[in-house]
């Protein structure tokens, strides 16, 4: 008899990281769930690609994995810090905003008191549902280790946590396999495999663009860079208080209790504060190097802003882009050496993965705790963490609201009938192997 978890999540980045450490919590007061994660990197690893020397959290450190849940946990970024022996001198920096390295560093601190419950090196590829009496009662998920071999378990519930997926734009979908044209999601890798390349373009507007510019502008080997955009400026986050309350836990009881246009009208309103904006002192930095390459007469960086991408092609030469500039109503091509695009992420993957249970799902809905809402003979709890802005706000894929979401979606899981036990003597990580 093949062992059924309580609990399968997909990924284990910081939404799963903080749920694993909710139902941690709630075992002192509540039945112990059996959840295991499947991760399908090697080790934990936090948008590694973009841990870049400058960079640092946009949100306070107290927005982690724990502190608006529960102050008093062990995980929280505090006593991280309290344990690493550092906590006094984050204190003298005066800031509520971590290094990404370091923030990195917490993460996989957390992570790795979970390892037992964790099975990296797995892509889970298809989600199945596994019938008794005419009825769902499980659900199969499927995976390949980094061997290629297929590994197969049988879960109660689940819960998706698979984070976004690069937003390649359509005139660029033909060169997907061009090293020299790739998304900010990789950047530091990519990059690297180029080694020096003399002309680079970045496309956005938003954080990671701006990153991306200023580390290519300060590199050694004084590359050109242009900045490429649609829009007329870079402009800044809105984190100022009263804006910032949209983030607030309680204002996902807000969003989701309006009408769907109500919700459109709210992620229209306040869309510039998390989208297509970077910190205001990373803009003032930008504006210096240009300033600074006005003073002394150069022409290494360019702000390419208000241009329209018209056409894109690829040959031994390099990656030529025809770029329409609205002002002066003239069309260009530029040659360029590495082309990347800091053009954002797609969060409908939940739905390719789990295609084979479409007829149970209809429109993917959500009910307020994230479980997708189903027809009444399919019986396991589906949730979604990062999918679900459209009913929850613009929070839903931040760390904002992290914590407090996995303590909800670990409560709704625990107020679910446990159904038929699990033999005691099976392990924790039972599967089957073909």
């Amino acid at each position: 008899m093949q062992h059924v978890h309580d609990l399968i999540g997909i990924g284990f980045g910081p939404s799963n990281i903080a749920l694993a450490i909710a139902l941690e919590e709630k075992r002192h007061t509540s039945r112990p769930l059996d959840a295991l994660f499947i991760e399908r990197q090697l080790s934990f690893a936090w948008h590694p690609h973009m841990l870049l020397d400058q960079a640092h959290m946009q949100i306070s450190f107290l927005k982690d994995l724990a502190t608006l849940r529960n102050p008093t946990s062990r995980f929280t970024f505090i006593n991280y810090l309290y344990e690493k022996g550092r906590l006094t001198d984050f204190v003298n920096l005066k800031s509520f905003f971590p290094s990404r390295h370091e923030f990195n560093d917490y993460l996989s601190w957390a992570a790795e008191q979970f390892d037992d419950a964790c099975a990296y090196g797995e892509e889970v590829f298809e989600v199945l549902p596994e019938e008794q009496g005419g009825e769902v009662a499980l659900l199969r998920v499927r995976s390949r280790n980094h061997t290629g071999k297929l590994v197969e378990r049988l879960a109660r519930n689940l819960v998706v946590s698979i984070g976004g997926m690069a937003n390649i734009p359509e005139s660029f979908r033909a060169l997907r396999n061009d090293p020299r044209v790739f998304h900010s999601s990789s950047y530091l890798q990519d990059i690297a495999q180029l080694g020096d390349p003399h002309r680079v373009a970045v496309i956005g507007a938003g954080q990671s663009a701006a990153e991306i510019f200023m580390d290519l502008q300060g590199r050694p080997g004084a590359p050109q860079v242009d900045l490429v955009t649609r829009a007329r400026s870079i402009r800044p986050a809105d984190d100022s208080p009263f804006v910032n309350e949209i983030f607030n836990a309680d204002f996902t009881d807000y969003t989701f209790s309006r009408s769907a246009e109500e919700r459109a009208a709210l992620l229209d309103e306040f869309w510039h504060t998390n989208y297509a904006v970077a910190d205001l002192e990373l803009i003032q930095q930008i504006y210096k190097a240009f300033y600074q390459q006005r003073m002394t007469g150069g022409n290494r960086l360019r702000f390419l802003r208000q241009h329209d991408i018209r056409n894109v092609v690829a040959d031994s030469n390099g990656v030529h882009l025809t770029l329409w500039d609205q002002n002066a109503l003239r069309e260009n091509t530029v040659r360029y050496d590495a082309v990347v695009l800091a053009t954002g992420y797609a969060r409908e993957h939940h739905k390719t993965l789990l295609s084979p249970l479409a007829s149970y799902l209809g429109d993917y809905a959500v009910d307020r705790h994230y479980r997708l809402q189903a027809t009444p003979d399919f019986h396991p709890a589906i949730y979604l963490q990062g999918a679900c802005e459209d009913s929850h706000g613009l929070s839903d894929t931040l760390l904002s609201v992290t914590s407090v979401r996995t303590g909800e979606i670990g409560s709704a899981l625990l107020a679910t009938p446990p159904g038929i036990a699990n033999p005691a003597h099976l392990r924790r990580d039972a599967a089957v192997q073909t």
